[in-house]
């Protein structure tokens, strides 16, 4: 073979390999890391952001909800972190504590357009941390009552109550009305989220002494827990976990309970799984307070950039993208996620949402979380806790003092941490 024949042969086979026509994908790739549902689902928002950043390629890894925690860390452990990330809010000051996030305030004052008033400040607390901002809400959601407007208008009750005293006035009637083998609300066992809700509108905190120790025993959490120990005593709700109840939609429509507390996935869920002639008869409201509508629990997920990422301009403009109004308003019709902006509220499809303005409403009063690495397991001791409160196996002043003995055995290493840091610093 010649030498001319040789440089077609070459040339034939380079254009096999890479492919004739083609040119090498030189683009910035920006790892982004997300759990769940919204890990499959964000890929539909990539095309928009990656035509407007040409320079830029978006790679998705979805992180099973189960799974993630612990990929998180061990992508810690391994120098593996993604650019950037979609955590669970509780989950910020954790990793915030590892080192592992990188601070946001110099690149929020360099981006008018992520402006903080703008969002529900419940959520974007939930990413200050010490008075640095890690984190920037991508979705929230919260917890209030789904209810049974007709059946509280045929118990007497004319309109939604606002405080635990018309709400619990409303449950009785309600209970009356329908008889011994069906009930006011339910507040499913093995869930933390109804007792936490009704603890966080405490004026005291949930722990003391920069959450160095449970604060469970105060007055206010102790008032919760006697509200909710008396729903079970007078039989307003089952004794029940949500998986005991066959199908809680269905039992919703068919009234076993006309109070369900849950979060704003269920507004598709009812809409689609209640027949066409239950759908005028319910709707939501904001959680009832001591003394008027009160607080809940800011949930959700935020934005976070890993410290050790080379990309972080990169991954800061996909940050940007995915918090744009009408990104967040897309999103929120993929998924029916609540957009954490309140001007993303004013677009039509959640604005006129009657279901969704509730929500609305409430998470203008949600708060977070104590900011503790220990958070989740703490959490996990109120429900355990609050079962037994339920089922009479304790009294109120018993499961007050158990829980904060339970809180305080979880956060002794925190207390040695922060002791030897106030040593350090002494000397």
């Amino acid at each position: 073979m010649g030498p001319i024949a040789r440089l077609i042969v070459a040339a034939a086979l380079a254009c096999g390999l890479a492919g004739c026509g083609e040119r090498a994908d030189d683009r910035q790739v920006v790892r982004f890391w997300a759990m769940g549902y919204e890990g499959e689902v964000v890929q539909q928002l990539m095309p928009e952001f990656e035509r407007r950043h040409p320079g830029i390629r978006v790679e998705i890894q979805q992180l099973p909800i189960t799974a993630a925690h612990e990929k998180l860390l061990t992508a810690f452990a391994g120098d593996a972190l993604p650019d950037v990330g979609a955590i669970g809010n509780t989950w910020i000051p954790e990793f915030a504590l590892l080192g592992a996030l990188e601070p946001l305030a110099p690149r929020l004052a360099a981006t008018p357009s992520l402006a903080p008033a703008d969002y529900f400040a419940g959520g974007w607390d939930t990413g200050v941390i010490d008075g640095q901002v890690y984190a920037v809400p991508w979705y929230v959601e919260t917890r209030l009552p789904y209810y049974r407007r007709d059946l509280l208008a045929q118990a007497g009750i004319a309109a939604p109550p606002a405080t635990w005293a018309e709400w619990q006035a409303a449950m009785v009637a309600i209970k009356r009305a329908v008889g011994p083998d069906r009930y006011a609300a339910l507040l499913p066992l093995n869930e933390h989220e109804p007792l936490l809700n009704l603890g966080i509108q405490s004026p005291e905190p949930l722990l003391r002494d920069d959450g160095r120790y449970g604060n469970f025993r105060s007055p206010g959490f102790k008032r919760a827990l006697a509200f909710y120990r008396e729903v079970f005593d007078r039989q307003l709700a089952p004794r029940a976990s949500n998986t005991q109840i066959a199908n809680v939609w269905n039992e919703f429509g068919r009234g076993y309970f006309s109070f369900y507390i849950s979060g704003p996935w269920n507004i598709a869920e009812f809409r689609k799984r209640l027949p066409a002639e239950r759908q005028d008869d319910w709707t939501t409201m904001p959680l009832p307070g001591i003394d008027g509508p009160g607080a809940s629990v800011a949930g959700g997920a935020s934005f976070v950039l890993f410290r050790d990422s080379p990309r972080h301009d990169a991954a800061w403009q996909l940050v940007r993208y995915l918090s744009e109004p009408d990104v967040q308003v897309r999103f929120h019709g993929i998924t029916g996620n609540l957009p954490p902006r309140r001007s993303a509220w004013a677009a039509p499809s959640l604005a006129g949402d009657v279901h969704a303005r509730a929500f609305r409403d409430q998470l203008e009063r949600a708060r977070p979380t104590p900011k503790v690495p220990e958070w989740e397991r703490i959490a996990n001791e109120i429900k355990l806790v609050g079962e037994a409160l339920a089922n009479g196996r304790y009294t109120v002043d018993e499961a007050a003092a158990e829980l904060d003995r339970r809180a305080d055995a979880i956060l002794e290493k925190r207390r040695w941490m922060l002791d030897r840091q106030a040593a350090r610093g002494a000397r």
